[in-house]
């Protein structure tokens, strides 16, 4: 079988629009609290989750996740519902 080459013309025409999961920083959770919430939620393994963790810790934000902007709206809905503050932006 033969590959298919994906360029962006094609992403629109499919109708999955691109996004990014962006986490933000905030006084009130934990690090244990935010690194479970992305093992649960985004999928992230334990390293993964800790270094966004800490980016988030420093930076301010963070982006934790890329991919359709459905999928990574429900993932920031879930996020917000642990207490966490994040949004989806489209790429």
């Amino acid at each position: 079988m033969k590959e298919k080459i994906l360029h962006k013309d094609d992403k629109q025409r499919s109708g999955s629009e691109t996004g990014s999961l962006i986490l933000y920083n905030d006084d009130i959770n934990t690090f244990e609290h935010v690194i479970k919430s992305l093992v649960e939620v985004c999928g992230h393994d334990s390293v993964q989750a800790e270094q966004c963790a800490m980016i988030v810790h420093f930076k301010g934000s963070c982006e934790v996740r890329i991919g359709v902007v459905e999928v990574l709206n429900a993932m920031s809905r879930s996020l917000n519902a642990k207490g966490l503050n994040s949004k989806v932006e489209s790429v």
